[in-house]
């Protein structure tokens, strides 16, 4: 089958300038003669106006280039079209893009559309919120709130912001319930992911993979500051297992399990992130899997 792409930039996602990426996308692609066209993505997530011209032109890839929340809306919005995606890193975490080994550098990225190997990955719902790599109720959402409220974007920024915040930080009340299991903790911070990380290959779920058709809940679970940084050095290691939760599981600062499915009772109103953008936040959250929500070109 004849490939047709339609390559979509998002004009403001990270810091670089789109120049050079074009060029190089209408250099390679225009020697593989392979028909293409380059597309800006649309603010507001509408792709309606899209869906009518990958039918009728027969386009078969849908390439983003962006960061996680143009994927979400890109991949969201499409997801239902016989389409494969495709992604060039560009944004300020590109958490499923390296969760999937896509690398940074864009030639090499863009490699992988042109030799890559389409796989599905899965998803989730969060109240009917589509995310596709990592949402998180915490000290990470209120990062992903002030971080969104600043000028300038990068990873520089993002530090920064997470420094400050950690200073701030305080436990939330939670409730959390899956299968016959129900509990309550006081925890810093909640990550339902799917992608194992929240970018920049900063692992927070070592495990997770992207279509297991299993959700990794990670809670940091409160206790002193001075033990904060350690616990949570020791997750991003890599040295806390998959665990059953069990009796004393109050007594441990990081839970990390799997599930397909769980629900929150978000006690004392944690801010929420999906896909590292900020969201309005909910007294109760129910989370589900999305099984085979898209294809997706990896090395």
């Amino acid at each position: 089958m004849e490939r047709k792409i339609i390559y979509l930039i998002n004009p403001i996602s990270g810091t670089s300038k789109k120049e050079g990426i074009k060029k190089l996308i209408e250099r390679e692609t225009t020697a593989r003669e392979i028909p293409f066209e380059i597309l800006a993505t649309d603010i507001t997530g509408d792709y309606d106006f899209l869906k009518e011209k990958i039918v009728s032109e027969k386009f078969t890839d849908i390439v983003i280039i962006g960061g996680d929340g143009t994927v979400n809306q890109v991949t969201n919005a499409l997801r239902g079209l016989p389409v494969t995606f495709g992604i060039i890193p560009f944004g300020s975490g590109n958490g499923l893009a390296f969760a999937a080994g896509i690398p940074k550098k864009s030639a090499a990225a863009l490699s992988i559309i042109f030799s890559g190997k389409a796989n599905l990955v899965d998803a989730f719902y969060i109240n009917q919120h589509y995310s596709c790599m990592l949402s998180g109720l915490g000290f990470d959402a209120q990062v992903a709130h002030n971080f969104a409220a600043k000028n300038t974007r990068g990873l520089f920024t993002y530090t920064q912001e997470s420094l400050i915040n950690f200073f701030k930080a305080h436990p939330y009340q939670f409730e959390v319930s899956l299968n016959d299991l129900s509990f309550f903790t006081d925890a810093f911070a909640i990550s339902i992911a799917n992608s194992n990380q929240f970018g920049n290959n900063l692992t927070i779920a070592p495990q997770a993979n992207l279509n297991d058709g299993l959700l990794d809940i990670v809670i940091i679970q409160k206790m002193s500051k001075a033990k904060l940084p350690f616990a949570l050095l020791q997750q991003l290691r890599g040295n806390n297992k998959l665990k059953e939760l069990v009796d004393d599981m109050g007594k441990k600062n990081v839970l990390y399990f799997q599930t397909a499915s769980l629900k929150i009772k978000n006690l004392k109103y944690a801010p929420l992130h999906i896909d590292g953008e900020p969201r309005e936040t909910a007294e109760e959250f129910t989370i589900e899997i999305l099984k085979d929500a898209f294809n997706l070109l990896q090395p």
